[in-house]
């Protein structure tokens, strides 16, 4: 088992100079910088991993599979158009990073692991509301005006279908007046785990999974503020650097990351869920949260772990 040392001296030019918790022009930073073909081919990777997980599904599962499940043919027809749109993302997203003269990346192999229907429209609500989180983070990042307006008009679509299938599944379909951005190696690390292989024809991103942070199957089955919860760290051991004691969980918002001390426990650690300060954007609906050995932001370099994906009330 690999133990990692949390450095924070490595960190502490970052923390010193962190900007203040409510500063949204300065909170969420993704390194190294993009360009909007960097930018529009990893879109194109998240497409091309959401349609092929619905045709997939619907290869997979009839129409009498999802009545026996309980869900009628209007709602069938209606994962039938969100699979429409997702192949159409992809057509779009292909066509206009030939006409700007890049390759585009093809599709990979993956690996869903789908054993019903339900499983599958759990596994549908988690990656519609990270496919949000990665157009919203990586909207900043774009230069292009015209990307830009087509990148919105994506995530527009991609936050319909998740609250589409969030309310299907008696989810609220919009639990929070905010979204929240996660940087292109925080949705990375999330969709990793699905790919398999890609074609060696596919061009590099400049993007990184971090280690890997997993809620724990023994979590209580509603979790709100207050709720202690199980962080699993697979694989690592996660250590507080020489001379300090502390490791924090940093639970990410649009309005800035909101922390909790994070107890070792085995396997991971014990973390008590924080309430959002006040005039900020809450703690809820489908929630990531990271390890890090800093209390005062969080960037690409001081994220430890993570993210691990909750659902909070």
């Amino acid at each position: 088992m690999k133990s990692i040392f949390l450095s924070l001296a490595a960190l502490a030019a970052v923390a010193f100079a962190a900007p203040a918790k409510n500063n949204l022009l300065a909170l969420r930073q993704a390194a190294p910088q993009l360009t909007d073909g960097d930018i529009l081919n990893y879109a194109l990777t998240l497409e091309h991993l959401e349609d092929k997980f619905y045709r997939d599904a619907l290869e997979k599962f009839s129409q009498s599979d999802f009545a026996t499940a309980g869900y009628d043919s209007t709602f069938y027809n209606n994962l039938k158009e969100i699979s429409s749109d997702e192949m159409t993302h992809v057509s779009f997203l292909t066509a206009a990073l030939t006409a700007a003269g890049a390759m585009p990346v093809a599709e990979c192999t993956y690996a869903f692991n789908l054993t019903d229907v339900n499983s599958f429209l759990m596994l549908s609500s988690i990656l519609e509301g990270v496919g949000v989180s990665a157009y919203l983070g990586a909207a900043a990042d774009i230069m292009s005006k015209a990307y830009l307006t087509a990148a919105g008009s994506i995530l527009t679509v991609e936050s319909r279908h998740s609250a589409y299938i969030r309310s299907t599944l008696k989810q609220i379909p919009f639990p929070s007046p905010f979204d929240v951005p996660l940087t292109p190696n925080e949705v990375y690390t999330l969709a990793k785990p699905f790919i398999v292989s890609c074609p060696e024809s596919n061009p590099p991103l400049p993007v990184k999974a971090f280690p890997t942070l997993a809620s724990s199957p023994n979590n209580p089955k509603k979790i709100t503020a207050g709720t202690t919860i199980t962080l699993l760290t697979p694989g690592i051991v996660l250590k507080p650097a020489a001379g300090s004691t502390q490791i924090y969980a940093a639970f990410i918002t649009v309005t800035g990351p909101v922390f909790a001390e994070a107890t070792m426990v085995d396997g991971g650690f014990s973390v008590v869920i924080p309430s959002a300060p006040n005039g900020t954007a809450p703690i809820a609906g489908q929630t990531y949260v990271v390890l890090t050995g800093c209390n005062t932001t969080v960037t690409d370099e001081t994220v430890a772990a993570g993210p691990a994906i909750l659902e909070v009330s």
